[in-house]
C-alpha cells in the first residue's frame, strides 16, 4: 500500500514543477521585453543624440564648400558629370558616424557609420556602410545596412519603399537625393553581387543593373525576426546641393 505522504509529495513536486515553469516563463518574457523593446529604446535614443551631435558639429563648421556638379541626366550607365567628391572630413573614421540617412516617406532619420559590424555599428541604431562600396555621390554602390528587428530597427519597413520615394544622404558638406528605383523582396545571404559596383543579383539575375551609375543600395534581413534571407532596395542618384 502507498503511504500516507506520497499524496503530499506528488502534491509537494507538481507544485515546486509549476513554480519552475512560472519562473521560466517570466524570465523569457523579459529576454523577450530586452530584444524587443529596451534594445529599440536604448539603440534609437543613441541615433539620435548622435544626428544631433553631427548636426551640431557641422552647423559649427566654417569650411568653404564648392557647389556640387548636378548629376548627368543620362541613364545611369552615362556618369557623363559626377558630383563633387567629399572632402577628407567627410570620409569615414573607423566606425565613426559620418553621415546622416533620412527617408521621408518612412520617418526615418539614423547616422551612418563605416562598417556593418553589429557591436560597433548596428547595435547602436546606425546604419552601417558597407567597407569597399562607394561613398556618396560616387560612381558606383553606396550600399548599406541596417537592422530590421531590434536595435532601433531603422530598416524595417523599407519592403514599403516604392519607386520615386526619396533616400537622402547627408555629409558635412553635401546633401544626395537618391530615388527609390526598384527592390528585391528575398535572396540569399550570401549574395554579393546586391551591394557590387553595378548592383545585381547573383542568383536573382533579372534583379539588378547593366551599367555604370551612382547607386545606393539598402539591405536588411527577411522575414522579420530572422536572417535566413536578404532584402534589398535600390536606388539612383537625382541630386546633389551643398549643405
Amino acid at each position: 500500500m502507498p503511504s500516507a505522504s506520497s499524496p503530499r509529495l506528488l502534491a509537494r513536486a507538481l507544485w515546486s514543477g509549476a513554480e519552475l515553469a512560472v519562473t521560466l516563463g517570466v524570465v523569457l518574457l523579459l529576454l523577450v521585453a530586452h530584444q524587443l523593446w529596451w534594445t529599440n529604446r536604448e539603440a534609437r535614443a543613441e541615433a539620435r543624440h548622435t544626428v544631433h551631435a553631427l548636426e551640431k558639429e557641422w552647423g559649427q563648421s566654417h569650411a568653404p564648400t564648392a557647389a556640387p556638379a548636378a548629376p548627368s541626366p543620362h541613364p545611369a550607365g552615362s556618369p557623363a558629370s559626377a558630383p563633387s567628391r567629399p572632402t577628407p572630413d567627410d570620409r569615414p573614421q573607423g566606425a565613426q558616424a559620418y553621415a546622416v540617412l533620412r527617408i521621408p516617406s518612412l520617418g526615418i532619420t539614423a547616422p551612418i557609420a563605416e562598417g556593418i559590424s553589429k557591436h560597433g555599428v548596428l547595435d547602436k541604431g546606425y546604419v552601417g556602410h558597407y567597407p569597399g562600396t562607394a561613398q556618396p555621390g560616387h560612381v558606383g554602390n553606396f550600399a548599406l545596412a541596417g537592422h530590421r528587428n531590434t536595435h532601433g530597427e531603422p530598416f524595417r519597413y523599407i519592403n514599403r519603399l516604392r519607386p520615386g520615394d526619396r533616400v537622402v544622404v547627408e555629409t558635412r558638406t553635401v546633401v544626395f537625393t537618391y530615388l527609390v528605383d526598384s527592390s528585391l523582396n528575398q535572396t540569399s545571404a550570401g549574395d554579393s553581387g546586391v551591394i557590387a559596383p553595378v548592383p545585381r543579383s547573383n542568383f536573382r539575375t533579372e534583379y539588378g543593373y547593366s551599367g555604370p551609375g551612382y547607386y545606393v543600395t539598402l539591405t536588411t534581413c527577411t522575414p522579420e525576426f530572422t536572417s535566413r534571407y536578404r532584402l534589398a532596395v535600390w536606388g539612383k542618384l537625382a541630386s546633389a546641393r551643398p549643405r
